[in-house]
């Protein structure tokens, strides 16, 4: 029980050190390489919040089953949890966060998650950070789904000791 506890604290304090580091700005005058990856993410993420609706569960075919890893939208919602969760759409994968300050940290952050494949998987996972700037360094978004991965494999492994 203590060992769950202590991994809990070390993996939310890597995550705000994470959160934390990032910023300083555009030094160099150039956008920065990740900003066409997060711009069509993020578009990504839109068009697919935007295609459901109430309408088109009403309209779902019965064989028609949900495409998301449930441990990946579990340790989605327990790393991110303290930021408040606005809209979250388990059909399309896509969970949307408000903004929120981790513990011990300064600038607030918002999230937007897509889980695009069942699969317990690195290429099933999006996150799309966002300080009040604006878009945050690729190493932060990469070390929060470095933190949500860890988490869902934790999450299998203690459902497979059950």
């Amino acid at each position: 029980m203590k060992y769950g506890k202590t991994l809990r604290v070390t993996v939310i304090g890597a995550i705000c050190l994470g959160l934390a580091a990032c910023g300083g700005g555009n030094k160099g005058g150039k956008p920065p390489a990740s900003t066409a990856r997060t711009t069509s993410h993020k578009e990504e993420i839109q068009g697919a919040a935007t295609k459901s609706s109430v309408f088109d569960f009403l309209n779902a075919k019965p064989d028609q089953t949900v495409q998301v890893n449930r441990y990946l939208w579990a340790a989605s919602l327990d790393i991110l949890s303290f930021l408040p969760v606005q809209s979250v759409d388990p059909f399309t994968g896509v969970i949307v966060t408000g903004y929120g300050t981790p513990p011990g940290g300064g600038r607030s952050y918002r999230a937007t998650v897509h889980i695009k494949d069942p699969a317990l998987d690195a290429r099933s996972l999006n996150v799309a950070l966002q300080s009040k700037g604006g878009p945050v360094s690729a190493s932060t978004s990469r070390a929060v789904e470095d933190a949500i991965l860890s988490r869902a494999r934790q999450l299998r492994i203690a459902d497979k000791k059950l």
